[in-house]
């Protein structure tokens, strides 16, 4: 007889479910703690919040088409809005597929008018990273892009820049915001952001003879050459060149008929609202020079309300900021630069801006304070801004640019009449800010808000034009996902999941393949904001003895960034 073999017990096939138990509970549990630290993490900490609206507009983008100028390639935006008679949709609605633009676009650059009619697709607006707790440890700066709840509905919010602090007496003048009697003066950075472009002359039309196509004319380079010996240079059209004896100063003005002028438009904004828009006066122009000879001059003159301020730079490195009223120019400011090597290109600015003179060559800065009262500048009998290029010698100027700084309005509602503009300053109470949008000429902000009549639970509801402190919701602070590229799918592939649309697995294919998900890297960008410069009594003037000149790093020029507000699209 053959014993019969039975299996032996396994004593550790208890132990063994018993650890799978506890796996499995530990899985559930860092989900639970992570769901937790996340829901913590987005409602106390940061959060991403998606810009619908053009409010904010070059600074953040929302809803909007890619243009890029047909005659002259520069790129811009044009703000999509779902409300108007032509969508007929839904606010903050995103199209799944191309729409027709219906109204003609302004190319900022050359002022190329492209006719309505052409079908694009809909860029979403920038998706951001805002810090929500900040403002539970450090009060608010003026210039910091916030978000907010929205005073006359909270349940939205709300995105704009920062002006007016607890106590501020605002009033805009000139396009300028001035607190408690002061100009307010943007941090660089800020400042760097909010140029408008004028002209690029790396940009120039390919068909300029079409008349009447160019801001209502044919198009001609937009600087009056006159009898001087400026020229364009034939083998590199994007440069202008010089070769003139040492002693005759050349002159080259910006300004024709078919250039764009100094009117606060935005290629941004419908065209037919450009109508009557005031001129902005404070002006930057900006070169890459290059020396051809040991003797001679460069310089740039911009005027505002009639007086001429001009920068002189000379072969030697000697610079001379100067004033010119009444006939009689005056040097305000003498400094020195470092001069590249001969043959090669260095960077030259020079603005006017918020009551300031700003030099830049080389990394090297000169500045002059104007004075920062409302009558603190000089006004003389020629009211429109003017810009201007002058040299002798021999010298040729690379990637010539002019733009405008953020101009501030008081106008475009013509129902209500506005707060903190001239005439009509606005002064702040504790624990109340006032805010504006970057795109001025569209944006629903403190200079319109109505009386609130709701409020956020166990609050009375806010003073007309204010955010309480108790609204703020955080700083903007990142860029994380600027309207992204659809892949290059074959537009048969594209048509024929549209066509089939009433299928519900074709048109969850054709949401599929319209998926922009492929980064925009390059426009991925920190919101600058901020600033310790609190208005207060004018600084001391250095002497001139004392002056030195400065060298810092120079900033990338043409940036555009767009903020708008948060939620329901306004005008």
């Amino acid at each position: 007889m053959t014993a019969s073999k039975t299996p032996k017990p396994d004593g550790n096939k208890p132990a063994q479910k018993k650890n799978r138990a506890e796996e499995i509970a530990n899985a559930f549990e860092w989900l639970i703690t992570a769901f937790i630290l996340a829901f913590v993490f987005r409602a106390f900490v940061m959060e991403a919040f998606r810009i619908p609206t053009g409010s904010m507009a070059d600074t953040l983008m929302g809803a909007h088409f890619r243009l890029r100028c047909p005659e002259c390639g520069y790129k811009y935006e044009y703000g999509f809005v779902p409300t108007s008679p032509l969508y007929g949709l839904p606010e903050d609605t995103i199209p799944p597929g191309p729409v027709q633009i219906g109204q003609q676009t302004r190319c900022p650059n050359c002022g190329y008018f492209t006719p309505a009619g052409k079908v694009m697709p809909v860029a979403n607006g920038d998706r951001i990273l805002v810090l929500k707790c900040i403002y539970q440890f450090k009060d608010p700066k003026r210039w910091d892009v916030v978000v907010f709840k929205n005073p006359i509905n909270p349940s939205e919010n709300y995105i704009k820049r920062l002006i007016g602090l607890p106590g501020d007496r605002i009033e805009i003048i000139d396009g300028d915001i001035y607190i408690n009697g002061l100009i307010a003066r943007k941090p660089g950075p800020v400042q760097q952001e909010l140029w408008m472009p004028v002209y690029n002359h790396d940009y120039q039309p390919v068909n300029p003879n079409q008349r009447g196509a160019f801001n209502g004319d044919q198009w001609q380079p937009p600087f009056d050459f006159g009898t001087s010996d400026w020229k364009i240079d034939p083998a590199n059209p994007t440069h202008l060149v010089l070769d003139s004896p040492g002693e005759k100063v050349n002159a080259l003005t910006y300004g024709a008929p078919s250039a764009n002028g100094f009117n606060i438009t935005y290629a941004y904004n419908d065209v037919r609202t450009y109508m009557r828009k005031p001129e902005c006066s404070d002006l930057m122009v900006r070169f890459y020079l290059q020396f051809g000879s040991d003797q001679g001059q460069v310089g740039i003159t911009l005027s505002k309300k009639g007086v001429i301020y001009k920068a002189r730079l000379d072969f030697s490195g000697q610079v001379a900021l100067s004033k010119v009223s009444g006939g009689q120019e005056t040097v305000v400011k003498r400094g020195d630069v470092d001069l590249p090597l001969p043959g090669a290109f260095t960077l030259v600015k020079f603005a006017n801006v918020d009551h300031q003179l700003l030099f830049e060559c080389n990394g090297s800065q000169l500045s002059v304070d104007l004075g920062r009262s409302a009558d603190a500048m000089e006004q003389g009998t020629e009211p429109s801004p003017r810009a201007a290029i002058f040299g002798s010698g021999k010298l040729t100027l690379a990637h010539v640019a002019v733009f405008r700084d953020i101009y501030y309005t008081g106008d475009g509602q013509a129902s209500r009449s506005a707060r903190a503009v001239e005439g009509n300053p606005f002064t702040l109470r504790q624990d109340e800010f006032f805010v504006l949008g970057d795109n001025s000429p569209n944006s629903e902000d403190g200079r319109w808000w109505y009386q609130p009549t709701v409020a956020c639970r166990g609050w009375d509801p806010p003073r007309a034009g204010i955010v309480p402190r108790y609204y703020m919701v955080g700083r903007a602070l990142f860029v994380y996902w600027p309207s992204g590229f659809e892949f290059l799918w074959p537009q048969s592939i594209k048509a024929f999941l549209m066509q089939n649309a009433r299928n519900r697995l074709m048109r969850l294919a054709h949401a599929l393949v319209s998926l922009r998900w492929i980064p925009n890297v390059g426009q991925m960008r920190f919101i600058y904001g901020g600033t310790k410069d609190n208005p207060g009594p004018p600084p001391r003037e250095t002497p001139e003895s004392d002056v030195k000149t400065q060298t810092s790093e120079s900033q990338p020029e043409n940036q555009k960034w767009t903020l708008n507000s948060v939620s329901t699209p306004r005008p």
